[in-house]
């Protein structure tokens, strides 16, 4: 190899070959033979960013859907990204991270800001799974609550938090698990665990664990007895369920079948007594 001036000329196709050696591309960047190989990274680099920006709207267009499905009332998913909790959530992305990297006071900026927009309160702390839909909004998340996959929240739920002063000083909100519905005006309160496909019906008060699969309501909130074909239907608006689900409805017709049960005993006891006079009168 020699130089000529601010030029650099090839002598050896060794130099080609050690693309890997630093002092060799060092030595060739800015000449024509480096041009060939900063065409081939800049090709990698577009195909990865394509790659990528292919991967972030197919991601996005699948979350859409997920809330297109759940959600009859839009006519596309496009109609979707006008929905506040998107935009809380798409806010909440950003302020999670700026949380994570410990720069509290911007996480908590834009936290605010999301909420001012959308009347939707996520803490930035919070960590949430994919797909994850507010329906209206008015709601409440606190900082240490835990949110799994494909989870429905309708308005004016909160997952709240105990009191710091009671000992439990570290998880203070509930975590929800994968593909929980809760209904509207719902408190799920303290570290308490919703099991997967758990419903909560509306206006009730959780403040104890949730079996999978459980449908809670009431105040304090109960588990109450569903038909199978009930439990199998993936996706129930709202968390509802028919007249069968009514704890206090349930707990009446076990007591008329308790009633029911007596009166039968009480008419064969009846019977018995009657046959055994008519028997002593003949004797």
């Amino acid at each position: 190899m020699r130089f000529a001036g601010s030029r650099v000329e090839a002598t050896s196709p060794s130099l080609l070959k050690g693309e890997g050696d630093w002092r060799a591309r060092t030595l060739l960047k800015g000449t024509a033979l480096h041009r060939p190989y900063g065409k081939v990274t800049q090709s990698l680099l577009n195909a990865r960013l394509d790659v990528r920006r292919a991967g972030m709207l197919s991601a996005l267009t699948s979350y859409l859907e997920s809330i297109k499905s759940r959600d009859p009332a839009p006519r596309s998913r496009w109609e979707v990204l006008l929905y506040p909790g998107v935009h809380a959530l798409a806010l909440h992305r950003v302020a999670h991270w700026l949380f994570v990297a410990e720069l509290y006071f911007l996480a908590r900026l834009i936290n605010h800001i999301a909420r001012l927009l959308t009347a939707i309160d996520i803490h930035p702390g919070a960590k949430i799974g994919r797909n994850f839909f507010i329906d209206h909004g008015f709601v409440v998340i606190g900082e240490t609550a835990e949110i799994g996959d494909d989870v429905t929240i309708y308005q004016h739920v909160t997952l709240g938090g105990t009191n710091p002063a009671n000992g439990n000083p570290g998880k203070r909100h509930p975590t929800i698990c994968d593909g929980v519905i809760i209904g509207s005006g719902a408190n799920v309160l303290g570290p308490i665990t919703v099991g997967e496909r758990a419903r909560i019906g509306a206006n009730a008060v959780v403040n104890k664990d949730v079996p999978e699969g459980a449908i809670m309501v009431g105040i304090p909130a109960k588990p109450t007895l569903v038909a199978a074909e009930e439990y199998q239907r993936p996706f129930v608006p709202y968390g509802m369920c028919n007249e069968s689900c009514d704890p206090q409805g349930q707990r009446l017709d076990s007591i008329s079948g308790e009633i029911d049960a007596l009166r039968r005993r009480i008419d064969e006891l009846m019977r018995e007594r009657d046959s055994r006079i008519v028997e002593r009168d003949r004797a």
